[in-house]
């Protein structure tokens, strides 16, 4: 098997409304067959307009209640609560769930990276992003890629932001086990590797989070995996959720 490469992709200008994610990639770098590109949700968001001006924001008496309890902007709240389909937790920060089944704190709600009073929100579709880029870069190279869209989230029981994946495409997102056996034989019963946030997560090591430049990363002779996509917990399943809405709720 070759050894994984892996390339950050450098010399992308600030992203601007407009401009064409998947052709300024192509421009700086030449893409084979089955690898699979990484790219920041922010870049993917300015692109396509999924930002606002603070200004441009009013904020309901619930975003000023609990901007005065987080010591946030209340228009900055109100955009969480905006891009919200449930607020998990309020305090001491906003714990969010999206549309798409992402859980975040305020909803990744954005400002950094972009200019003074502006926030940007995450891709309302992220499957749908990945696989718009996939196809982008096929008709652009005639090279079938694998995209995957990336946003910076916390962890439960541990400090520090990794690399999520938040849409992807042209591969599944777990790699299952269930069902292989160990070097001593034994099945496995419920291994289910997260490939996609492991992905994610190094690309995320290769961006750097402040002023490195390096919005995309490519990775390059990945083997390939079977599996599924079912990367969310269904709310039967989610046991954290249930408890910190129990909490909130006062249950």
């Amino acid at each position: 098997m070759e050894p994984i490469q892996v390339t950050g992709i450098r010399g992308l200008p600030l992203i601007h409304e407009g401009d064409n994610i998947a052709a300024m990639i192509s421009e700086r770098i030449a893409v084979q067959d089955n690898d699979i590109l990484c790219i920041a949700s922010t870049v993917y968001s300015k692109a396509k307009g999924y930002t606002k001006t603070l200004a441009s924001i009013t904020a309901t008496d619930r975003a000023r209640r609990l901007g005065n309890l987080n010591g946030e902007d209340p228009r900055f709240v109100q955009a969480v609560l905006d891009a919200s389909s449930d607020i998990i937790m309020e305090h001491p920060f906003i714990l969010s769930e999206l549309s798409f089944g992402h859980i975040g704190v305020r909803a990744g709600v954005d400002q950094s990276n972009i200019e003074d009073g502006m926030v940007i929100f995450l891709p309302p579709d992220p499957m749908g992003a990945a696989k718009a880029v996939r196809k982008e870069i096929l008709t652009l190279s005639g090279k079938d890629t694998g995209v995957i869209i990336t946003d910076t989230c916390g962890r439960s029981f541990r400090r520090g932001q990794t690399g999520n994946a938040i849409g992807w495409s042209g591969f599944c997102a777990i790699r299952d086990f269930r069902g292989d056996t160990d070097l001593f034989g034994h099945v496995l019963k419920i291994t289910e590797e997260a490939v996609v946030d492991e992905i994610a997560g190094f690309a995320n090591f290769v961006m750097g989070e402040s002023d490195n430049g390096v919005p995309a990363v490519l990775f390059r002779n990945c083997p390939k995996w079977t599996g599924h996509d079912d990367l969310y917990f269904h709310n039967d399943e989610d046991i954290t959720k249930r408890l910190l809405k129990k909490e909130v709720n006062g249950d």
